[in-house]
């Protein structure tokens, strides 16, 4: 670390850097409510949708107790054809959307299978996007985390670093200012006494 000059250019640098950090900081408060505010709402979303998945998830295998029957195959009848996914920028914090979803269906014979396949195939394209979007929130849900404990750490960097320790360098320069000067001062008034001396010294021996 450089060593801290004690003079008026550095008091001057000093005096800028703490006015740029206590402007910087409420900004940087802010940005933390935001993304606190956003991760509380992303924690309630996921809450929600896992409810509804387990709800969802519940009420189509009461309705569909024939989905015990391993006679009839289910696997394969839904697969994820396209999944549209999105940026959302909160405060530099870059978030995942979920757009559109595409999901196909296996042709499978109508005649040749019970009539119970086709809301079973319903149900699944509606638990699959519902799984799509669980898994986004719980994306959107981790970023947050992470951008809240960073925006904490430098909130923390300028409250009980930067800011203290430019407010410490700057009364350690003014002091030092203020002791030099009284030292010029102190000098000043002895070299005057000892010219007067000396001018008094010369006027006696001239008599």
């Amino acid at each position: 670390m450089a060593k801290l000059a004690l003079n008026k250019s550095s008091l001057a640098r000093e005096s800028a850097q703490l006015a740029e950090f206590r402007r910087f900081l409420p900004s940087l408060e802010l940005k933390r409510l935001q993304v606190m505010a956003e991760r509380a709402k992303a924690r309630d979303v996921i809450r929600e949708l896992d409810a509804t998945y387990e709800r969802r998830f519940a009420e189509i295998g009461d309705s569909l107790p024939m989905l015990a029957n391993d006679h009839i195959r289910l696997d394969g009848l839904v697969t994820i054809e396209k999944v549209e996914r999105g940026e959302q920028n909160l405060s530099g914090t870059v978030l995942p959307t979920l757009g559109a979803v595409t999901l196909a269906e296996t042709p499978y014979p109508r005649q040749a299978n019970p009539h119970w396949v086709d809301p079973t195939v319903a149900g699944l394209k509606e638990l699959v996007e519902l799984h799509l979007q669980r898994e986004v929130a719980r994306e959107r849900y981790d970023l947050l985390i992470k951008a809240e404990a960073v925006i904490s750490r430098r909130v923390n960097l300028f409250e009980k670093v930067l800011i203290p320790q430019a407010d410490r360098n700057i009364k350690k320069i003014r002091m030092a200012l203020a002791d030099a000067e009284r030292d010029a001062v102190v000098r000043a008034k002895i070299s005057k006494r000892k010219t007067a001396a000396r001018a008094a010294e010369d006027r006696m021996a001239e008599l």
